[in-house]
């Protein structure tokens, strides 16, 4: 389908610029670009691919705008100009519709328009039974709870960003350009009176080649044999990240406390979590500052493990690699040494302030397990008297919710409790979607405020997590053999509020800015998204290891040479310590800053999949998750005409070409007459 207007010319611009200059705009004229997209992408795992890709030159249809289920009749069967590429309404994008396109060919493509406000009925791509098969629970460690058949924990969930889809399907992020394609399309592409609308038509192109097909299996030895010859790049990325463990310099018997941070969704790199991801760490964050201000921590008898996975989202990469350096000797904690294991997933959206405590049913019929057990239950309930935060045991029948906690229960019984805002299915109506907003967890602010007056607002939800965040640092310091009165440790819901909105809504704001290196100042982006990725270490696991090190760290007085080269001073302990050289505050009145040197216990630990390392390509024990990779991603739109209007150019073009050639040939042979010089008139022969 050719774009109205295009014309080709011979030979090749190369590097001049005012052939560059012509070419752009040229192209400016016809297309028009859609800068706020986020495509669907190919994932891999041992045995099959998901998402979406197009073909290799882009595909293209005649768009189609669908707000209600029957527009769709006629893309599917009345529309007289197929393939067709739909603007579909966000409220409409569910896995009944897109079956329905996925069995059609007179389907291109798809580009989706977020729903505002967000779907009333819930909408989760997700799996109903998140991680299944890489979690505690099989056929031999309690089969009645394996494969969610006890309880379904994502009831909402359509499965729908684990299919595979043969178009391109693209997320329009900007409702401007949404508003610009349903302009074109009103002013072109309507149908009249039942009938198809006159050429020109409106049209989108897509281009999301990916290069990777089949499975990580194939890839993977596809990518070693070519990287064995140096035939061609490899065509897949392992989904490796960096997780955080933060604890003192010698591990004694501590307690973990830990919880994911990463979050997906169907687009790539679109993955706020607001509810699955950053409540969780955001109070975890709070509750490790908390316990670090307590008076006489540094006369706890056990040191606390603060613990932060990432590459959760996608069987477990994180804790699953943890588990297997602990294992190995290759991590300075032994599964042995893990006195209890405490974990927050999805805290934000209580009913009645109750936080639900699960317990696994299976190791407590270990006499041992369940004595520890029991007291940990009873610390944690002790924890919330006269807190706003009650909390209540899910019971034996229940299993464990999908958790970090159960990678680490398949290698050792450990008493452990996680801690969430359900019984049984998830309260997130919107698991791993676009969805999972700020407005998903009710942060509210008032009007007119300026971006430095939001950053310092306390919310109610800021309010509620830091309740929840008090509870957890006073049961953590009771399992660390703390003794006194734990009135004192309070958690600061302005703390929360900085992070809420640093996590959420705008990362790049000015407490962020003062506590990070300034060589590292560019991954303070605008709007925050905690998508695994490939690249390592993601803007998520940065930000959180310096709010880490800021909440719990020490200023110390060091130069930047002394600090950014820690070995040269002979008290820097630099192997229990990590030092930080972090950008400080603004001066007032002024552009420049005060920087300044944070020592902490925050290290980070690889999260990559033992698969890799075994060269376990088709492994069922650990995560095979890799992410195809890709020439370029874009989106453009612009008008086509009609296929006669095509053919008659063609065949001018053609017939130009032959009388181009014949007059070229014809000129060339009778050269010597067209072009032979005169004789001088008063030249005489002889």
């Amino acid at each position: 389908m050719a774009a109205l207007g295009v014309f080709a010319f011979g030979g090749r611009c190369g590097q001049s610029p005012v052939c560059s200059c012509q070419g752009n705009s040229v192209e400016r004229k016809i297309y028009i670009p859609l800068n706020k997209t986020a495509p669907c992408v190919r994932l891999l795992n041992a045995t099959h691919q998901i998402g979406c890709q197009s073909s290799i030159s882009g595909d293209t249809g005649v768009i189609h705008v669908v707000e209600k289920e029957e527009d769709l009749n006629w893309v599917l069967a009345d529309g007289p100009h197929p393939p067709y590429m739909i603007l579909l309404d966000g409220n409409l994008f569910n896995r009944r519709v897109m079956l329905q396109l996925k069995g059609t060919s007179r389907v291109s493509g798809l580009a989706v328009a977020i729903a505002k406000p967000s779907p009333p009925q819930g909408f989760s791509p997700g799996l109903k039974c998140p991680n299944d098969g890489f979690g505690v629970y099989s056929k031999d460690y309690g089969p009645q709870f394996a494969h969610c058949n006890n309880t379904v924990w994502n009831p909402l969930g359509s499965g729908l960003s684990y299919e595979d889809f043969d178009f391109p399907i693209f997320l329009l992020e900007d409702a401007n350009e949404t508003q610009v394609i349903k302009q074109c399309y009103q002013d072109h592409n309507v149908p009249r009176d039942g009938s198809g609308p006159e050429y020109p038509l409106c049209a989108m192109q897509l281009f999301s080649h990916m290069h990777a097909v089949t499975s990580t299996v194939t890839c993977m030895r596809r990518s070693s044999l070519q990287s064995t010859f140096s035939i061609n790049p490899e065509v897949i990325d392992l989904l490796s990240q960096y997780s955080i463990p933060l604890s003192a310099c010698a591990f004694l018997t501590p307690p973990v406390h830990a919880l994911q941070i990463d979050s997906h969704s169907f687009f790539w790199n679109i993955a706020p979590g607001a509810e699955s991801a950053v409540s969780s760490f955001v109070t975890h964050l709070a509750a490790a500052e908390a316990l670090h201000k307590a008076s006489d921590v540094h006369l706890l008898q056990r040191n606390i493990m603060f613990t932060f996975f990432q590459g959760e989202t996608f069987d477990y990469i994180g804790s699953s690699r943890m588990v297997y350096d602990m294992e190995k000797d290759k991590f300075p904690l032994r599964l042995d040494n893990i006195h209890s294991f405490v974990e927050m997933n999805q805290v934000a959206l209580r009913n009645a302030s109750v936080l639900w405590m699960h317990t696994d049913p299976v190791s407590r019929l270990n006499k041992s397990v369940e004595v520890q057990v029991r007291i940990l239950l009873d610390i944690l309930s002790n924890s919330s008297v006269g807190a706003n935060v009650t909390l209540q045991e899910a019971g034996y029948s229940q299993p464990l919710p999908p958790s970090s906690f159960q990678r680490f229960l398949r290698a050792r019984h450990i008493p452990g409790v996680v801690l969430t805002d359900h019984r049984t299915a998830f309260q997130n109506r919107y698991y791993q979607s676009m969805y999972d907003t700020p407005e998903n967890i009710q942060m509210q602010y008032p009007e007119g405020l300026s971006p430095e007056e939001t950053l310092e607002y306390v919310t109610d939800t800021a309010k509620s997590l830091a309740e929840v965040a008090t509870v957890v640092a006073r049961a953590l310091y009771r399992l660390a053999g703390g003794a006194n009165n734990t009135s004192a440790i309070q958690a600061d819901p302005k703390t929360v509020s900085r992070m809420l909105y640093g996590f959420l809504i705008k990362m790049n704001n000015s407490w962020f800015q003062s506590i990070i290196k300034p060589d590292i100042k560019g991954i303070l982006g605008d709007v925050p998204q905690h998508y695994v990725a490939v690249s390592s270490p993601v803007n998520t696991t940065y930000l959180v290891q310096y709010v880490l090190a800021n909440l719990t760290g020490t200023v110390v007085n060091l130069t930047k040479e002394e600090c950014l080269n820690p070995e040269k001073t002979p008290s820097s302990e630099k192997e229990l310590y990590e030092y930080a050289w972090v950008q400080g505050s603004l001066e007032p009145n002024s552009t420049a800053r005060v920087p300044y040197c944070v020592r902490s216990t925050v290290r980070l630990s690889k999260a990559l999949s033992p698969a890799f390392e075994l060269r376990q390509w088709g492994s069922t024990e650990y995560s095979t998750w890799t992410e195809s990779r890709w020439k370029e991603i874009r989106a453009r739109i612009f008008l086509v005409a009609s296929k006669e209007l095509e053919i008659i150019t063609l065949v001018v073009g053609i017939a130009i070409l032959i009388f181009s050639l014949l007059t070229t040939y014809f000129i060339n042979a009778k050269a010597d007459v067209l072009f032979s010089i005169p004789r001088d008139p008063g030249a005489v022969a002889y």
